[in-house]
């Protein structure tokens, strides 16, 4: 057959073929010529393949440990940071004044979240952890939650970003964190999961404080009594409702 007369394929199966037997004659004229080197020549090769494996076995680590997943424990202490970063406190005027009221502060979507409360005002004032406070006005409201956003210009804080988790998201047992209104970290599991609330075994957590994943996603917003709270999937749903027009 003329060499010309092959298709593509086969030319590249001709090609590996070629190159395999070349590799296995190589390897053996190799091996042949290193029996009948002198000891000096052998050590000199045995010690680059040496230091070659010495040199690319740390790299292969490093690269393994880079991969590695963050365990348990620093999923944990990696929420529970990114929850107390995102625990406001809501004030009348200054916040100097007793807070009215605990909230959420989402970054991504520039609102706070708190629960809904007759004596709350349109106008108020939220207070950061790092100190820092800024303007508000309600922007959404139902009778769960209300949500308070800053004006355009207005410069905030860095802070976590959060995914709000949907029903879909949670599973009975699902590990859950929340802050207690002292600050102090408190874990329990979901015991229940409904489209407007969310039921866990939390011990009694303030109005308006955030119930985490390890991950960091919210579940849901604190009611105050029994570990239940409001979904964070109604969270979004009014988050994505048109805003209320300013009085």
């Amino acid at each position: 057959m003329n060499i010309d007369d092959l298709s593509k394929s086969q030319l590249l199966l001709l090609t590996l073929l070629v190159n395999f037997v070349m590799s296995i004659a190589t390897g053996i004229v190799t091996v042949s010529l290193l029996d009948q080197a002198p000891a000096t020549v052998t050590q000199t090769v045995n010690r680059i393949v040496e230091h070659t494996v010495e040199t690319v076995a740390p790299a292969a680590e490093t690269a393994s440990v880079a991969n590695a997943q963050p365990s348990e424990e620093d999923q944990l202490v990696a929420a529970i940071s990114g929850d107390k970063a995102r625990t406001v406190y809501l004030y009348a005027d200054a916040t100097t004044s007793p807070p009215l009221a605990q909230g959420i502060y989402l970054s991504k979507s520039r609102a706070v979240v708190v629960l809904a409360d007759s004596s709350l005002p349109h106008d108020a004032v939220v207070g950061f952890p790092n100190g820092s406070s800024a303007q508000v006005s309600i922007s959404r409201s139902d009778a769960s939650i209300v949500i308070y956003g800053f004006g355009d210009a207005t410069a905030l804080p860095p802070a976590p970003a959060m995914t709000l988790l949907t029903p879909a998201d949670l599973k009975q047992g699902q590990a859950v964190i929340a802050l207690t209104a002292d600050g102090s970290a408190v874990t329990g599991i979901v015991s229940k999961v409904d489209a407007e609330a969310v039921t866990t075994t939390l011990p009694q957590t303030p109005k308006g404080a955030a119930a985490v994943s390890l991950s960091g996603g919210l579940i849901g917003i604190s009611s105050g009594a029994d570990g239940s709270f409001v979904s964070a999937a109604h969270v979004n749903d009014l988050l994505s409702a048109p805003a209320t027009s300013s009085s």
